[in-house]
């Protein structure tokens, strides 16, 4: 019986030791930079969680914030349009309620200008912040909660376990090629490669009217064309943008917020006139309010991009019905930079009038 008990001390001091080994190992090598900055740093393209260090790790002005529709953008090709120095934050799938948080910690430690792809369906119903199970904020406040969740983690245990054979330097190149295709999170040399495709990207094959059009043809199908307006209820919308948007600029009125609306191409609208036409009521009415409130605030430069037919009519500049090429990014970028198609506050509703005009006349060729 005493032996018994003497070899469950010793698993439970061998349990401990590896605990506490692994916590210190993810506290030293700290593949987040949640507590130092590197200048050997790999990064992640799980942005909910990589925003975290990046906020607290890398010098910036302007946070560069949206959806799957802002996420290819390249820091580097932000700060040569714009002559800032940003931080691209932006989250696929993430909604009003996480952008608005994640940009209030960044504003909290210095960004002295936001630019916001503003997409209408980030303002669809989702969980309270403190109780998303997607985003850590207790990560990104650095509460005791939080740190212990990032230093007791066995997936940061592995990811700094990595990173520590990858300084290593005979192993150090080999396993830096090999590391995209490993079971690693932390893979990216290259802070400007989070989440970019790959420069040398076959952008005509991944973008083309072949792709824009078949997409077009599935969300519109009977069986799938409910999923249009999934989400959407004009009262609670409004209220999130309020919240979350509104809220979050007059809270911060010595930041400037450059925020545009993104060119989804032409086809995004037709879909839900022709398969959900309340859906498409909803985001007309919806962004008729954004623009009027927006407008009216002093700090606020409001850009509605969804307009321009010689980039939203092309079916070649996307892969889907909204996300579009690496072109358009960079004239989204020159757009901003020169201040063109900007909202006016004595007539705000005039782009959105034109966009209703087009996506009426509009008829599909297949």
């Amino acid at each position: 019986m005493q032996g018994a008990f003497t070899q469950l001390r010793r698993f439970l001091l061998a349990s401990i030791v590896c605990v506490l080994g692994a916590a210190l190992l993810t506290y030293v090598v700290d593949p987040l930079q949640l507590f130092r900055p590197s200048r050997s740093a790999f990064y992640s393209d799980d942005t909910r969680v990589q925003n975290a260090g990046l906020i607290r790790s890398q010098p910036f002005d302007t946070a560069f914030m949206g959806t799957s529709l802002a996420i290819h953008f390249r820091q580097s090709d932000i700060d040569r349009a714009l002559g800032v120095r940003s931080l691209k934050l932006a989250m696929t799938g993430s909604n009003s309620r996480q952008q608005a948080f994640v940009l209030d910690q960044a504003m909290d430690r210095g960004a002295r200008r936001v630019i916001w792809a503003m997409d209408d369906f980030i303002f669809v119903d989702a969980a309270d912040i403190e109780a998303d199970p997607y985003l850590s904020v207790d990560l990104y406040r650095g509460t005791t909660k939080g740190i212990a969740s990032y230093l007791f983690s066995a997936a940061m245990a592995k990811e700094s376990l990595f990173a520590l054979l990858r300084s290593v330097p005979p192993l150090r190149q080999s396993l830096t090629r090999a590391a995209p295709y490993l079971p690693v999170k932390f893979a990216l040399s290259d802070v400007d490669d989070i989440y970019a495709l790959p420069r040398d990207f076959d952008v005509a094959n991944g973008y083309n009217a072949k792709r824009t059009l078949a997409a077009f043809t599935y969300i519109t199908a009977p069986a799938r064309r409910r999923f249009l307006g999934e989400g959407y209820g004009y009262d609670a919308m409004v209220s999130h943008f309020e919240r979350d948007a509104v809220g979050l600029i007059t809270r911060h009125p010595d930041v400037t917020f450059d925020i545009y609306f993104p060119p989804y191409s032409i086809l995004q609208f037709v879909a839900m006139r022709d398969a959900s036409p309340a859906t498409l009521k909803i985001v007309t009415d919806l962004t008729s309010v954004i623009a009027q409130r927006l407008t009216q605030l002093p700090n606020v430069r409001l850009h509605d991009f969804r307009a321009i037919k010689e980039v939203t009519h092309d079916l070649d500049n996307y892969a889907d019905v909204i996300h579009h090429s690496p072109v358009v990014d960079a004239k989204v970028l020159s757009w901003l930079a020169r201040g063109e198609y900007r909202v006016d506050p004595t007539a705000p509703l005039v782009l959105l009038v034109e966009l209703k005009a087009q996506v009426a006349a509009y008829r599909v060729e297949r």
